[in-house]
């Protein structure tokens, strides 16, 4: 087991699980990973060393590696840029990234761009070994892939955007597609171009699942 840590300016690194050790309420906690000025951390994974990780693209890529291809670094080290391991273009950033241990049938890759563009293809077909990725999704020049989740077919989408407005719908309500197809409309964003979409999350059980909404002040 293991944990996969990505910051904002695109430093990843893999470090073992038990690097972290359980710690009481109000603990001081440990330095995870040191990171240049103003960078951040955005994401931890939890995965096994032989799990497949799909790296999404801003610009609606998917880039495939196995998490034991993620160089190892210390607690205290940076890690390494990810441009030295994936073929990422200038302007292109990971923006979302999914652990996976096999490829099932019977799971789907859920998609939503800024513009409000949704898709929903069998994980089966991004199953891939290209060394330069692959397009997950298509969309025009001024759209962004902003989020992809892993769905089970009976799940609930609740898209928000930065106007403060969401949308919550079955799953089932976006038709399942092909890895080449566009995706369709999933929300519909005002007129003026100033909303945009900003999350969206999947609700596996209405009855006992609650979501928490954090604005940005």
């Amino acid at each position: 087991e293991c944990v996969i840590t990505l910051t904002h300016a695109g430093y990843i690194k893999r470090q073992p699980v038990d690097t972290y050790q359980t710690q009481n309420k109000g603990g001081k906690g440990i330095i995870g990973m040191t990171t240049k000025e103003e960078d951040f951390i955005e994401k931890v994974i939890g995965v096994h060393s032989h799990s497949y990780l799909m790296f999404f693209t801003n610009i609606g890529k998917v880039h495939m590696r196995k998490a034991y291809q993620i160089p190892e670094g210390s607690r205290q080290a940076k890690g390494s840029a990810i441009v030295n391991l994936l073929p990422l273009m200038p302007q292109e950033k990971v923006t979302t990234i999914i652990p996976l241990s096999e490829f099932e049938d019977e799971k789907y890759l859920t998609m939503i761009t800024k513009k409000g563009l949704i898709k929903k293809t069998q994980i089966a077909d991004y199953k891939t070994n290209r060394k330069g990725g692959i397009y997950a999704i298509s969309f025009n020049e001024d759209d962004e892939l902003i989020n992809v989740m892993v769905t089970t077919g009976s799940s609930e989408i609740f898209v928000a955007t930065n106007k403060g407005k969401s949308i919550r719908f079955d799953e089932n309500d976006v038709r399942l597609v092909g890895r080449s197809a566009r995706g369709v409309r999933g929300i519909t964003l005002d007129e003026d171009g100033q909303d945009e979409v900003i999350g969206m999350i999947c609700i596996k059980d209405p009855e006992t699942e609650s979501s928490m909404v954090v604005s940005e002040q």
